[in-house]
């Protein structure tokens, strides 16, 4: 494909990485997540969608979404919860902090991150009420975020939980590498470093999709597999590539390769949606990046997604996002 799809709906979504938290755990511990939709405004203000991932860098130890089983995590593996659910991580399976709280998210923290979380709970119990022993973990714990609006299709094809374990990441990855840079940033503080950290978390989460992909079985639907499929994602890169190009069904299908039926039948089996009406979202994301970060007119913004006509495309941006143009413009810099 002469198009990264992927690279570029993370560039247009706004994909924004940063490390928080250098946590080192002495068992018995545990530490409590709320939905990430609660601790946005204190992390990632303004931000329409928040996931978090932990990255064990030494040790062993647990990770759940609340109220489900546990997987054990091993020195080396990183797991993501990309839809924001409230998760734990502990010493030990079926543990729960004493307090759920949100209140360390809104803390003054040091100017300059990860910050250093040291926990040791004695007051920590398992779901069947007895103290609980287990083992100690040194973990980083970063947070990612992007738009969810107007047109995000990566985060309805993403599951609650994904997990990449060390041993498929290799012993020289250079994610262990990371892991360890991070450690050592908190303990030196060098100056730029919160900016290099930022990036590697966000080369983190794509090393992660890859992985995701490439374990995806036969037969799964989603934008990733979409992606994945050769038909379909030659017309997803024909789209990405050129989103303001005057394409039509017939267009796409020459350059896809397929007829008109079929490549309708396996983009809306894949995607959920017919072709044209995934290309009228994706120019509405595009035209809300110009909408948001330049002063460009209403109709410079839709001649720059390939619409001609100012009316046309406010019609259409109201539909996809609920807010004619210029009020959305608006809300966002209020916002801002």
């Amino acid at each position: 494909m002469s198009c990264d799809t992927l690279s570029n709906l993370l560039r247009a979504v706004r994909l924004q990485g940063a490390v928080f938290y250098h946590v080192e755990g002495v068992a018995p511990w545990v530490a409590y997540t709320p939905p990430a939709a609660e601790i946005i405004p204190a992390i990632m203000p303004g931000t329409g969608h928040m996931m978090e991932f932990h990255a064990v860098v030494e040790g062993s130890c647990w990770a759940a979404i609340a109220g489900e089983p546990a997987t054990r995590m091993e020195a080396g593996d990183v797991i993501l919860f990309p839809q924001g659910d409230a998760h734990i991580m502990s010493s030990a399976p079926g543990m729960r902090a004493p307090i759920e709280s949100k209140d360390l998210y809104y803390e003054p923290r040091p100017r300059q991150l990860p910050h250093a979380l040291h926990l040791n709970s004695a007051e920590a119990i398992s779901n069947r009420g007895d103290r609980t022993e287990g083992g100690d973990a040194t973990l980083i714990c970063g947070f990612l975020g992007l738009d969810a609006r107007p047109f995000n299709p990566l985060i309805a094809s993403l599951p609650r939980v994904l997990r990449v374990s060390g041993e498929s990441l290799g012993a020289d990855s250079w994610v262990i590498s990371f892991m360890r840079a991070v450690v050592r940033e908190s303990e030196l503080k060098q100056p730029g470093g919160e900016a290099v950290l930022e990036r590697m978390s966000e080369m983190l989460f794509v090393e992660v999709l890859r992985r995701h992909v490439d374990s995806l079985p036969e037969g799964q639907t989603g934008w990733l597999a979409g992606m994945r499929d050769p038909v379909v994602g030659r017309a997803l890169s024909l789209i990405h590539e050129k989103p303001s190009d005057a394409w039509t069904v017939e267009r796409l299908c020459e350059g896809a390769g397929l007829s008109r039926s079929s490549l309708h039948e396996r983009f809306v089996q894949l995607i959920g949606q017919p072709p044209m009406q995934y290309l009228t979202q994706w120019r509405m994301q595009l035209a809300s990046g110009l909408l948001r970060d330049t002063n460009a007119k209403v109709l410079e913004v839709a001649q720059g997604v390939g619409y001609e006509s100012e009316a046309a495309f406010s019609r259409a941006f109201k539909r996809v996002a609920g807010q004619a143009p210029g009020m959305w413009r608006r809300a966002r810099r209020s916002d801002a």
